[in-house]
């Protein structure tokens, strides 16, 4: 799915009566309560470049590649990006797991929800849910018994009380033999605090698209092969979304960072497993206003929130696409997919990896 954003909650009240709720924003890992959370301990990661590859850096067109493309992902510009540290894969529940032991941060995800403070994000008139529905949770993925509506992200997205990073699918969930799939449920705010704890940064949509290339305009990470053909090239959704999943890449969920072959940089999982956060704001008219100005070095974004369709959440890019990306739904997997979500948002196909200046 990829957008942290869902239109509407149901609430059961009776076996005939559904209560719809109109959110702007379903992603109830919600709060942006201490959102400046102090860090016990502010230790820097010692070696910040362990696990690192340096990109060079190049010019490229960035901006869709196929006749897929989705309308935001035009007009294409020209982008000169200097080189930069990546991580080699995405941030792993092992590497997380480090941080929150250092620190003893708590993420979003772990948190109750801060009505106050969310519903600024809301249409005017929203009501508030039952308390019971704002305790700390997040949002899991549940396959369902047949085909759906694609538009009713509610038939596969369910609100999940107690999942968080170490509970991926809820209370009676765990890690413990996940150590090496990449951490889910993280908001915007807790991998910036992870990548500020590590001596990092989030990467730039522009960085990351420009690494996911691996210095070629290929269509995907892993080149041209189409992707009825490439089920050993990342983990994705093979079969029909949402639920018939046919697992011909193995995974049904999550796989160990770097279990599939790496992209032109040597970076592993720049195309399915989880999405990814950048630090860049979503703007619709961001790619139109870097092209007017020529070839732009180092973009890094819009200084505005700016998505019409959500108008209240104030969203950033995530790219790359997830175990749940197939072709008949959001084809994230592409490089220069962009997707977005509300930064305060969390899901069990959501993870990140770092960048650092060179």
């Amino acid at each position: 799915m990829g957008n942290g954003l869902f239109k509407i909650i149901s609430i059961s009240l009776n076996m005939k009566q559904k209560v719809m709720i109109s959110f702007w924003v379903m992603a109830l890992s919600l709060t942006t309560q201490n959102c400046q959370q102090q860090i016990k301990n502010k230790t820097v990661n010692p070696d910040p470049l362990i696990q690192m590859i340096l990109i060079p850096g190049g010019t490229f067109t960035m901006g869709g590649r196929s006749n897929q493309a989705y309308p935001d992902e035009f007009p294409q510009h020209k982008v000169s990006i200097d080189p930069f540290y990546m991580d080699l894969h995405e941030v792993s529940n092992a590497e997380f797991d480090q941080f929150i032991t250092a620190t003893g941060y708590v993420t979003v995800a772990e948190k109750d929800i801060d009505w106050d403070k969310i519903k600024v994000q809301l249409p005017e008139g929203t009501p508030k849910p039952a308390d019971v529905i704002l305790k700390a949770g997040s949002l899991v993925f549940k396959e369902t018994s047949g085909p759906v509506d694609l538009m009713d992200y509610s038939q596969w997205w369910h609100w999940t009380i107690g999942a968080h990073w170490r509970q991926p699918e809820g209370p009676g969930s765990t890690i413990h033999e996940r150590m090496d799939h990449p951490v889910v449920h993280v908001a915007y705010e807790d991998a910036h605090a992870y990548a500020r704890w590590a001596g990092k940064r989030l990467p730039t949509e522009a960085e990351w698209e420009w690494a996911a290339s691996g210095g070629t305009m290929d269509k995907y990470p892993w080149g041209n092969d189409p992707i009825e053909i490439a089920a050993e090239k990342a983990n994705f959704w093979q079969g029909i979304f949402p639920y018939k999943n046919l697992l011909q890449d193995g995974y049904f969920g999550t796989s160990p960072v770097g279990s599939f072959p790496s992209n032109g940089y040597g970076l592993y999982d720049m195309a399915g497993n989880v999405w990814e956060w950048c630090q860049d704001r979503y703007d619709v008219t961001s790619y139109a206003l870097d092209k007017s100005k020529g070839i732009i070095n180092n973009p890094n974004g819009s200084k505005q929130y700016n998505d019409p369709r959500e108008p209240y959440a104030p969203k950033h890019i995530i790219r790359g696409g997830s175990f749940l990306c197939n072709e008949s739904y959001c084809s994230g997997y592409r490089v220069s997919r962009r997707m977005s979500t509300s930064k305060d948002s969390g899901s069990n196909h959501t993870g990140f990896r770092c960048a650092r200046d060179y």
